[in-house]
């Protein structure tokens, strides 16, 4: 495969998801401060710690793209969108449940009009931001649909949203407003963790929503929707991706199918200018949905490289895999990387930290043998 122009821009030939494995000291920590024995501003500085030591390895091994590996927080999700005004998380009698009986301890519920009232992770992104040094700061927030998905019309109170149009209309302005806030701290590379559009590619997960009694029918376009009013107005220097995977708990699963139910609307309704999409095995079916995204500008980085075991990918496998991928979309749209991130939750996947990194250090070598640069 012949090399072509380097990225200057990201996402890049060589990018990661965003979570890391959480260092023991992180999780002693972590677990002194919630049995009150740890003051927060010592948790703080232990995170600022560990943290500042993640960058630094991101960068060595040659990644453009830095995260703070999610360390502040417990969910890939509910620490942002809990502290949206008018949500709340809770725990419920019956738990999401993954493949194999892993369950999640938490859902979310709405009690109140939802809306953006605090910086949430604004901070966070701006001590990055002041801590790379080669790479680019990247700042990742759960996508509006993990508001509805999970609960749905049973989980918002419907005293404060008697009709579902009110609550979408203001968690599209409150996803709004929150996109804004991390771009006036000068973001300018924010993913949308989404893993519910791919959930909708399996007629199980279908079939679960219409048992509750969800409106199935249209459900793509409103997520597309609250999504494109998340991000209109953005700065023209913002770089917008969004991540897709079908549930990474314990290295478990939710949901299997592959992407052509939902390609169409992805690809070229939805206007963000990336997409990381789960691509390790064979529950995400084939490349030919990849047909559909538009020739131009718009990056598909394929997560090749799972996060879910610690053995490592072949060299030849992958490059066999961006091969086929290329018969679909040019190379020059492409990009490589894991499927999704290494900890979901802080409990993270069933592989070592050392393996985590050799996997992204996998993603960097084989991008510049394929793509001649990172």
């Amino acid at each position: 495969m012949p090399a072509v122009a380097p990225r200057t821009r990201p996402p890049f030939r060589a990018d990661h998801v965003g979570s890391l494995l959480r260092p023991p000291a992180l999780r002693e920590a972590r677990a002194a401060h919630a049995a009150g024995t740890l003051p927060a501003a010592e948790l703080r500085a232990v995170e600022d710690r560990l943290i500042k030591a993640a960058i630094r390895k991101q960068e060595a091994i040659g990644l453009r793209a830095a995260t703070d590996g999610e360390y502040r927080r417990a969910y890939w999700h509910y620490d942002f969108v809990s502290r949206l005004e008018g949500a709340e998380l809770y725990v419920p009698e019956q738990k999401v449940e993954f493949k194999g009986g892993v369950q999640l301890p938490h859902k979310l519920r709405v009690n109140g009009r939802i809306a953006w009232r605090e910086p949430v992770f604004v901070d966070d992104y701006r001590f990055v931001a002041a801590s790379v040094a080669t790479a680019t700061a990247k700042q990742t927030i759960p996508s509006p649909s993990v508001l509805h998905f999970r609960g749905g019309r049973q989980a918002i109170d419907p005293k404060i949203y008697p009709d579902l149009d009110g609550f979408f209309a203001d968690l599209g302005t409150a996803y709004h407003d929150a996109v804004q806030a991390f771009a006036a701290a000068g973001c300018r590379y924010l993913q949308l963790d989404e893993v519910n559009i791919a959930y909708l590619c399996d007629p199980e997960q279908i079939a679960a929503l219409k048992a509750r009694g969800e409106h199935v029918e249209g459900l793509l376009d409103i997520y597309a929707d609250l999504i494109n009013r998340a991000i209109e107005g953005r700065p023209p220097g913002m770089t917008v991706s969004m991540h897709l995977c079908r549930g990474n708990f314990r290295s478990t699963f939710v949901a299997t199918g592959g992407y052509e139910p939902v390609a169409d609307v992805l690809f070229n309704k939805i206007g963000v200018d990336a997409y990381f999409m789960e691509y390790d095995s064979d529950r995400a079916g084939g490349f030919e949905p990849l047909r559909l995204v538009p020739r131009g500008n718009k990056i598909v980085v394929l997560g090749l490289v799972t996060s879910k075991t610690g053995e490592l990918e072949s060299k030849d496998d992958l490059k066999r895999r961006l091969d086929a991928a290329s018969k679909y979309l040019p190379l020059e749209q492409l990009a490589l990387s894991p499927q999704c991130g290494f900890a979901s939750t802080e409990e993270g996947n069933l592989l070592s930290e050392d393996q985590q990194w050799k996997k992204l250090e996998l993603c960097v070598d084989v991008a510049r043998e394929v793509w001649g640069s990172v």
